[in-house]
């Protein structure tokens, strides 16, 4: 019993922090912004930046606000595909904000049961999790665009996300180099959230 409440509690940690960082990387606008810039979009799309952010933020309020049931950028038609493929997205969004919600409420009564004289405990699986980034910052490194196939091949069992420039445009708004960015964001916040933890747990170790 204790092997799965540690297994359940230490799952949830992980999936918190990685839910947390997926949400604040997909809200966080002014990395688009910069990418706008540093990937040179404004001359791959032939819009200014302010529009492009405009349009930007539209998708994003689509995808994270449940009662908004259309998306509609003004500046970037959408295909019938186009459109499902960004409701399948959206859905995914709605999970990422559930698990943050579920494994938030378990790591804040874990951590607290373990506060109470066993926070030692939890300094070798923290460091053990630590790992795992690590070799998801590895496989983004040698070989995204196969990582990016695979992720949409998992994730959605229809090709909706192959998207046409030519009837899709906001393919063009959206490179596959950002989103290779937004992975490293998500995963260095992982690597991040998940040694603070350790370092935490070992001070809190040391004093007692």
């Amino acid at each position: 019993m204790r092997k799965t409440i540690n297994f359940i509690g230490y799952l949830s940690i992980f999936l918190f922090i990685l839910a947390f960082g997926i949400a604040f990387i997909i809200n966080f606008t002014p990395l688009y912004s910069f990418e706008i810039s540093y990937l040179n979009i404004e001359k791959m799309v032939g819009l200014p930046k302010s529009i492009l952010v405009e349009n930007y933020k539209i998708l994003i309020n689509y995808l994270n606000v449940p009662w908004i049931k259309e998306l509609s950028m003004p500046n970037f038609p959408s295909s019938e595909n186009g459109l499902f493929h960004f409701y399948e997205v959206k859905k995914l969004f709605q999970l990422d904000y559930i698990v943050l919600l579920i494994s938030g409420i378990i790591t804040f009564f874990f951590i607290q049961s373990k506060r109470k004289g066993k926070v030692w405990e939890m300094i070798m699986p923290l460091k053990m999790m630590a790992v795992l980034p690590i070799i998801g910052l590895f496989f983004i490194s040698i070989n995204f665009n196969k990582l990016f196939v695979t992720f949409h091949e998992v994730f959605f069992n229809n090709d909706a996300w192959i998207f046409d420039a030519r009837t899709d445009p906001i393919i063009l708004a959206l490179p596959e180099e950002f989103f290779m960015h937004c992975f490293i964001a998500v995963f260095l916040i992982l690597e991040i959230g998940l040694w603070l933890l350790y370092f935490w747990a070992k001070r809190k170790t040391v004093k007692k």
